[in-house]
């Protein structure tokens, strides 16, 4: 009610850009005051609900609903927003060396289509800053995932070298790590995704991986895989494949699109990619599918257009084991979280269910 009635209105004067900074700023600053953190869980927190806590890798989630990479960058406000219900999150997408991102205007709303588009361009701080931020933090009660991702400058033959530097810089700050080789914004990283650059690539992450566990006298931190909606009907198996054979520990469906099916906003020609409610079904449709081809055996992060809860159910029956919101969020304010969670109890109920993992996959068509 509060973020309807008075924040939105406010937020949607500006450029989508300066609100996404002013709330970063001001989640930041309510995070680090005396008593802020309790005053948002007072607020907006969800209480843990046995039906919907998951365990995956060996890690609680007291929920399924995360916040996707790409709103808080840079880690600034992650007391904040482990605050405000949310029962997992990701920072970054960050890359090794500082870099300011594609030019401005690069963020766009769409708003009767609910929808974003940027091309940001993995603006960020860099890892050394980023693993300053996360340590500050400190320890939270929901896991924390790092996004990691290469400097536009490096070219694609290089790209192992960038994402083990975020590894070898960002390990003890991350509860588990996603390899983002899927944004469109960056030139050419979408090639990582096909053949024998993805295979190199997480070869190189496992092992970077396997060296900092060792380093810490720990167990390795799962290593999650982000991929396009974009990949055609030929391609998706082979990627899979892939994914599968490395040994990695999952899969997040989707990133953004180039896609501008469906869209009717006067900002449907900017470049860059499209997240939100146009996005649902393809999302929705990769997660089924990638659940099939990998057998159920790799969980997947099911993202892309999550609004009400049935979207986020949708999602879980087609494959996803957890769901991330991103646009929604913009849209619909803090109070997105209870709303969710609360429908997903209840529709857990309504099919005759005990627990959210036994919806996993059974409308995946396996």
């Amino acid at each position: 009610m509060l973020y309807e009635r008075l924040l939105k209105p406010v937020l949607f004067q500006m450029s989508a850009e300066r609100a996404h900074h002013l709330t970063i700023g001001g989640m930041h600053k309510l995070g680090r005051l005396p008593g802020g953190t309790g005053t948002l869980r007072g607020m907006y927190g969800v209480e843990r609900d046995p039906a919907l806590a998951v365990n995956l890798w060996g890690i609680d989630f007291p929920h399924p609903v995360g916040l996707a990479a790409g709103l808080d960058k840079n880690a600034e406000a992650v007391r904040g927003f482990a605050a405000i219900g949310f029962g997992f999150m990701e920072v970054g997408t960050v890359t090794p060396k500082p870099q300011p991102g594609n030019e401005q205007p690069r963020l766009f709303r769409l708003p009767p289509d609910k929808a974003l588009i940027n091309r940001m361009g993995f603006n960020n701080v860099g890892a050394e800053r980023m693993a300053v931020h996360l340590r500050a933090a400190g320890k939270q009660p929901i896991p924390v995932a790092v996004n990691i991702g290469k400097n536009k400058t490096t070219p694609n033959e290089r790209a192992e070298d960038d994402y083990r530097e975020c590894l070898r810089k960002l390990y003890a700050c991350g509860d588990f790590f996603v390899v983002n080789i899927s944004s469109p914004n960056t030139p050419d990283l979408r090639n990582l995704q096909h053949g024998d650059d993805l295979r190199r690539l997480l070869a190189a992450v496992k092992d970077e991986m396997a060296q900092q566990a060792k380093r810490h006298g720990e167990t390795e931190k799962p290593i999650l895989v982000k991929i396009a909606p974009d990949l055609t009907e030929a391609e998706l198996p082979y990627v899979a494949d892939t994914i599968a054979q490395s040994g990695v520990s999952g899969i997040i469906a989707t990133n953004t699109t180039l896609s501008r099916e469906g869209l009717t906003h006067g900002n449907r020609g900017e470049s860059g990619g499209m997240s939100g409610l146009p996005l649902t079904s393809r999302s929705t449709d990769v997660v089924r599918r990638l659940y099939r081809l990998t057998e159920g055996k790799l969980p997947i992060i099911g993202c892309g257009g999550i609004f009400t809860a049935r979207d986020a159910y949708d999602k879980i029956k087609a494959g996803a084991s957890l769901v991330e919101v991103y646009t929604a969020l913009i849209y619909e304010g803090p109070g997105l979280l209870r709303t969710l969670n609360a429908g997903l109890a209840e529709l857990l109920r309504k099919d005759g269910l005990k627990h959210l993992t036994q919806a996993v996959g059974v409308e995946s068509g396996m």
